[in-house]
């Protein structure tokens, strides 16, 4: 059989997918169809019947518009993904969605579209594989021992994430990613040649990775010999510069925008099955013996097998070894470590110890980082003040991969884009840090971490006018309302030492979605606690302190701004008036206990409510009502000291008693 067939089996579902959807991008999956069929057939390591074997190769398409291309090659290759499925594509509720989603079909590695951020993800998967390997391998025992391969194209390369990944990979040495491009020259606007000059191989190059050109990216034995010439390559990783033909096969559409992101259309769909030499006019037909070519449960039992062999032998020279990465790939943390870090909190309590939040979030990885060792983690450029390099981490080492601590120099999406493909590969928690003002670079793989569900911490620092000197270009205003908006994020704003070790455990916790901690660069005063209230912060937000049990007025806060409440209320309880503090660190947590508890603490009979946050006021207005007030920022920051700002924008306990009497 002519092996041209096989690839052409994907060009035709993924052309009928979108011709049925009256949906989507037909060019890329039909351009880049030879290069997966080599990558699928012919490379990778992978078994259909158990897609989360851990020691497989992982594929990301970056370039996720190109979505039938995925579904396909999974269908084809024995993947649980029906033919209905695809004839289902871009549908309500359907699992092959515009752009491939983790978690709705068996091999579909990250979620992707928005362009550049698979790739980065697969630089994480890859920097993951070789920390990961480098803890557990022995000699003679290469228990992880995988690659990582992407499919990009010329948009992926435009977007400036691009840029911060490559620089990485290369950095890093990881020599087991290889990057397909995509070179067809088109995007949605045209040729790019009118604004996409860029020599790539020579930026690739600088960035210290191993380039080939001039791949012939319809040519099966060019595309065979080029990966094979890339995995001969270990201390670089390695981009595959793949000509290739948008829409290849189509008599009118091939090499032009218009088979971009539009179905052919009836009439070219017929002229192209005709130009392929394509036999079968019925829509998504796919001959027996070209499934039977494709189907790679055989292949990848085989490999699982031998995988299972050595994992065995490895298991019995190294039996505690082997528990551990068990246990790690298995995503379940280890045996009393919650236990030890909550008699670290509860010793915190009985001290007087003031320090900012940023540095309790330090202490906290002081202890964490001995109990967990799948914590990885860093900072963009900001170790000293993000205070994210916990005592006794070691910096990666490129040569050896040993080593947890990433300094991810000034690249805050980049950074976190990464964390999201470390979190996929599996066996690691990762965190990274800097000022949460700085999320905004990195807005759109916070999104992306919380639209996949999975952890993925975030320490961001100086997060409020607190900051001070530094200005408004740098204080935070309405990034805290941004996050805690978004669906499926955790915020955790914690008031003192406390409670930011709370915070730190209820991240470690969370497994189905990231967490933001917001933490102060000022010193925070420690808060007095029962030992119930200490068991009351891990939902959210709770009474810290009461006149009674039947208040006028209450006090709603976090942060820094607790200790403004706290004075308020004690000048008004002077003014014989009952007032609750309720210290409300995560609102998501606290809206994810029941009724009853959300009554017990903030009782609908109480009208009078005042919330103090320096941070975008609006968003207190579902817990204090449209009659109550808030204390808090309806502005961009300013420049001064940080002091100065809070009586400047009024964020101070006069302000707070001033509000609350005007409700009484």
């Amino acid at each position: 059989m002519n092996v041209k067939k096989f690839a052409d089996a994907i060009r035709i579902l993924s052309m009928d997918g979108v011709q049925k959807a009256n949906s989507g991008h037909p060019g890329a999956p039909m351009g880049m169809a030879d290069m997966a069929e080599v990558l699928f057939r012919r490379v990778m390591k992978h078994n259909p019947k158990n897609p989360r074997w851990a020691n497989r190769d992982r594929f990301v398409l970056s370039n996720g518009h190109a979505s039938m291309l995925l579904y396909s090659l999974l269908h084809l290759s024995g993947y649980d993904v029906s033919l209905d499925e695809l004839k289902n594509f871009r549908q309500l509720h359907s699992k092959t969605a515009g752009h491939p989603e983790y978690g709705e079909l068996p091999g579909i590695e990250t979620t992707t579209g928005p362009l550049g951020q698979g790739f980065a993800n697969a630089v994480g998967m890859a920097l993951a594989e070789k920390s990961l390997a480098a803890q557990f391998n022995k000699e003679g025992h290469k228990v992880i021992d995988h690659h990582t391969y992407v499919f990009l194209g010329d948009g992926c390369l435009m977007e400036g994430i691009s840029h911060e990944a490559a620089s990485l990979a290369g950095v890093w040495k990881l020599g087991k990613l290889i990057v397909l491009y995509d070179d067809n020259g088109i995007s949605i606007d045209g040729e790019v040649k009118d604004w996409f000059k860029d020599d790539t191989a020579k930026r690739f190059e600088a960035y210290g990775w191993h380039v080939i050109r001039d791949v012939d990216g319809h040519d099966a034995d060019s595309i065979s010999k080029a990966i094979v010439g890339a995995k001969s390559i270990h201390d670089k990783p390695s981009l595959l510069m793949c000509r290739t033909t948008i829409g290849f096969g189509s008599p009118n559409k091939a090499n032009t925008a218009a088979s971009h992101g539009a179905p052919l259309g009836g009439e070219e769909v017929a002229l192209t099955r005709k130009s392929l030499g394509w036999e079968h006019d019925e829509p998504f037909f796919v001959p027996e013996e070209i499934y039977n070519a494709w189907d790679q449960s055989a292949r990848g039992a085989i490999d699982e097998a031998a995988w299972n062999a050595v994992f065995a032998a490895y298991e019995k020279a190294y039996p505690s070894e082997a528990a551990e990465l068990k246990r790690r790939l298995a995503n379940e943390l280890p045996k009393g470590w919650e236990k030890s870090f909550d008699e670290a909190i509860k010793k915190w309590q009985s001290e007087d110890v003031k320090v900012a939040s940023r540095k309790a979030s330090q202490m906290s990885l002081d202890i964490l980082g001995n109990l967990l060792g799948e914590l990885i983690g860093g900072s963009a450029d900001l170790s000293p003040s993000n205070l994210t390099a916990w005592k006794g981490v070691k910096d990666f080492n490129p040569e050896t991969g040993e080593g947890t601590y990433l300094r991810f120099g000034v690249r805050e999406f980049g950074m976190l884009a990464i964390l999201n493909g470390i979190s996929l590969h599996g066996g690691f928690i990762p965190y990274g840090g800097t000022f949460l003002m700085f999320m905004e670079y990195a807005r759109n793989a916070v999104r992306m971490a919380a639209l996949m569900k999975i952890r993925s911490i975030y320490v961001f620092t100086h997060d409020s006018i607190g900051l001070g000197e530094d200005g408004p270009t740098h204080q935070p205003v309405e990034q805290i309302a941004n996050l805690r908006m978004t669906p499926n994020v955790v915020t955790w704003r914690p008031a003192d030492l406390v409670e930011t070790g709370v915070a730190w455990k209820m991240a470690i916790k969370r497994s189905k979605g990231p967490t933001a901690l917001l933490l102060s660069r000022q010193n925070l005063a420690p808060q007095k606690r029962t030992e119930k209230q200490l068991a009351l912060i891990e939902k959210g937000g709770y009474i810290l302190q009461e006149t009674n049990n039947k208040p006028s007025v209450i006090l709603i806060s976090t942060g820094s701004e607790v200790g403004v409440a706290l004075k308020a209320a004690k000048a008004l309880e002077d003014e014989k008036i009952s007032v609750r503090v309720v210290s409300m660190p995560s609102p998501e947590f606290f809206e994810m206990q029941d009724a009853k508890y959300k009554e017990d603490v903030l009782p609908k009979a109480v009208k009078a409510r005042v919330a103090v946050e320096a941070g975008w006021a609006d968003y207190w207005y579902k817990y204090v009502g449209l009659d109550g007030k808030i204390i808090g920022m309806r502005s961009f920051g300013e420049s001064g000291p940080a002091g100065e700002l809070y009586e400047y924008f009024g964020i101070t306990a006069e302000k707070v008693v001033e509000a609350a009497k005007s409700l009484l």
